[in-house]
């Protein structure tokens, strides 16, 4: 198992972009495809808290306004559940390293989680 776990869909340019950087560096790292997969709301709030964030920081915008949700009227709960139920409004790639979770966006924000590795 890695170090390292990425929340991505593969066919993502972003996702492909940061796969593409973590192997050359030589990092391995697992893949979760979440829009295969799914995420529990478990999981979800996990995510989440490794961020530090809100669930509102990985809304992903351009898919709230084709599923044709009103976010603005959701409560941290509601959005948990409307991600947990649409996974296309997780803003991707999500990367974690032990209890600590960073979306890479830009990919080289990848780079605070990886600390003495990422000059390797």
């Amino acid at each position: 198992m890695a170090d390292l776990t990425v929340y991505e869909k593969p066919t993502c340019t972003t996702c492909k972009n940061l796969a593409k950087l973590l192997a050359e560096r030589g990092i391995p790292f697992d893949s979760v495809d979440y829009h295969v997969a799914g995420l529990t709301e478990p999981e979800l709030r996990s995510l989440v808290a490794k961020t530090g964030g809100s669930p509102r920081a990985l809304l992903r915008r351009r898919e709230v306004t084709a599923i044709g949700l009103d976010a603005d009227s959701l409560d941290d709960d509601g959005l948990i559940a409307a991600m947990v139920e649409h996974p296309a409004l997780l803003e991707r790639p999500v990367v974690v390293r032990g209890d600590r979770a960073v979306l890479a966006r830009p990919i080289d924000r990848v780079l605070e989680l990886l600390g003495d590795q990422a000059i390797a």
